[in-house]
């Protein structure tokens, strides 16, 4: 029997190393694709605010109502600095994350940005630049993925916020998964505090179709979790 338990140990152990592997060498092959694709560098995010932590909390609202108008590039940079920023020398981010494994990846489904053109874009924590994986844009499509909700029409970017369940699993198991929901529910609030704090409105939204979004987004590893639409506040809201 104890023979039986170190064959069945080493069995695991072996699967879990050939797994971590694995995942290094996807993530390598991820980063190595994305060198060869032009990156857009957004503006150095800022440190400080007129607003307090303690303002921005008793303040934040859902805002599901938005002007007809477009963000400034710099505050695209700050709202996507704070879902998911480096913050450290070793890695570490704005939200924490169960293991240090960062699970979350994050999109911008852009519409009105100042200096930017339309398109989808995936944002890169760890050099504070985006990429552009879709052209045009792709609020429309992703209004309807969404169950035809007005903010996702209306606002002038929307934020996507999705996961991948295998980087914190790899480490935790089944429980990882709550973990990446605790994660995604740190970086929706880091979002709206930010945008408190730039007098912008967002609003997070839970109910979508995973399949449409996936397909508008050209996701294939990601799963999506979160959709934050940003918009200028409209004064009716």
């Amino acid at each position: 029997m104890f023979k039986n338990k170190i064959v069945l140990l080493g069995t695991i152990l072996t699967g879990l190393f050939i797994l971590s592997l694995s995942l290094h060498k996807e993530n390598h092959n991820q980063l190595k694709a994305e060198e060869k694709i032009s990156k857009i560098t957004l503006p150095k995010a800022s440190y400080t605010s007129k607003t307090s932590v303690e303002e921005a909390l008793s303040q934040r609202r859902s805002v599901r109502k938005y002007k007809d108008g477009p963000l400034k590039l710099e505050e695209l940079s700050q709202l996507l600095w704070a879902a998911q920023g480096i913050t450290s020398d070793w890695g570490g981010r704005t939200a924490p994350s169960a293991g240090a494994k960062y699970p979350l990846e994050i999109f911008a489904v852009v519409g009105k940005v100042e200096n930017l053109k339309p398109a989808i874009y995936r944002y890169h924590p760890q050099d504070h630049t985006l990429i552009k994986i879709k052209d045009k844009d792709q609020r429309g499509a992703l209004f309807s993925a969404s169950l035809y909700q007005s903010p996702v029409k209306e606002a002038s970017v929307v934020i996507v916020i999705t996961a991948i369940y295998r980087r914190t699993m790899e480490k935790y198991g089944e429980r990882g998964i709550r973990y990446v929901h605790i994660e995604v529910g740190h970086a929706c609030q880091n979002i709206y505090l930010q945008a408190e704090s730039l007098n912008l409105g967002s609003v997070e939204i839970g109910a979508f179709e995973d399949a449409k979004v996936k397909k508008v987004l050209n996701l294939k590893k990601e799963e999506p979790l979160a959709i934050m639409p940003v918009g200028k506040r409209d004064s009716g809201d």
